[in-house]
């Protein structure tokens, strides 16, 4: 897909982050971009930014990726407004204040809230648009977005974030070769964010959660507020990766038709060369990566 002029394409989690980057970057080649998202003021402000970008229309929906009817409403909003769409973005995601805590301390509530939007918000993302995108037959592409953390390699101090991007990745690959056998023109991509930690909120969404997920107010608190303070407590590297090269970064991909959307990076290829080197020689884990 080298021309995204007049494509239609939906982003959850649009209205912030690497999603409000990729919707302006859509917007500007010419696409009708939908903005779907969990919080109605930041969706319209998000809107009204990005109308002024390109010739595309821009519209605004209100949903909460954890619920299939939401997910499944945006589906028939999006398809009655436009009859069909051409790239889904499913790019909603949360972090936790789990950094730092055993995985065997960590209540359920967080497993299901870290589960539900960045594991089943792509399940509900396939289920409502897949088949309508297959149906129409047309050129298309659904981009899921994961991280090298857990999609690639598990970093030990964010045990639930890990786990639900390793399904990420699974999950991605899955959809590739069913869509494959399909034969149809609709084709998966999965997108790593980087080469660096990204440099969005996503390390204080926890404090937002809804309450079907909060078992006491400890929860809602967060251990990073930004990720300058993830990297420098954890022992990473002061280095972050702004939002807008990840959007630009997916978007070159997507026009190349690659699967793997992953930045080139001597240190994680490194470290994912290692991790493999270990798995073939039946090798424990490091203590750390």
């Amino acid at each position: 897909m080298q021309d995204f002029s007049g494509k239609v394409a939906v982003v959850t989690g649009g209205a912030s982050g690497v999603g409000k980057c990729l919707c302006a970057d859509l917007a500007r080649a010419g696409a009708h971009v939908v903005i779907a998202d969990i919080e109605p003021a930041r969706i319209e402000k998000t809107r009204a930014e990005i109308a002024a970008l390109g010739d595309g229309e821009v519209l605004g929906i209100v949903c909460d990726v954890t619920k299939e009817a939401s997910v499944r409403a945006l589906a028939e909003q999006v398809f009655a407004r436009f009859s069909t769409v051409h790239i889904l973005f499913n790019n909603a995601g949360v972090g936790l204040g789990e950094a730092q805590r055993k995985i065997w301390t960590l209540p359920l509530s967080d497993w299901r809230w870290g589960i539900d939007v960045n594991v089943l918000g792509v399940v509900h993302g396939i289920a409502a648009f897949v088949p309508r995108m297959l149906e129409a037959g047309e050129e298309g592409v659904v981009v899921n977005t994961s991280s090298t953390n857990g999609g690639l390699r598990s970093l030990p101090n964010t045990p639930i974030y890990a786990a639900t991007k390793a399904a990420v990745t699974s999950i991605s690959e899955v959809l590739h070769q069913q869509l494959l056998r399909e034969g149809s023109l609709l084709r998966a991509a999965v997108l790593f964010p980087g080469p660096h930690t990204v440099n969005t909120g996503i390390m204080a969404s926890g404090e937002v959660r809804p309450a079907d997920y909060v078992e006491n107010a400890a929860q809602t608190k967060v251990a990073y507020r930004t990720m300058e303070d993830l990297v420098r407590t954890t022992g990473l590297k002061l280095r972050l990766t702004e939002p807008e090269e990840v959007a630009a970064f997916a978007l070159e991909g997507v026009r190349a038709r690659r699967f793997w959307l992953l930045p080139a990076s001597a240190e994680n290829d490194a470290l994912i060369a290692a991790r493999t080197q270990q798995i073939l020689a039946r090798q424990d884990p490091p203590s750390a990566w």
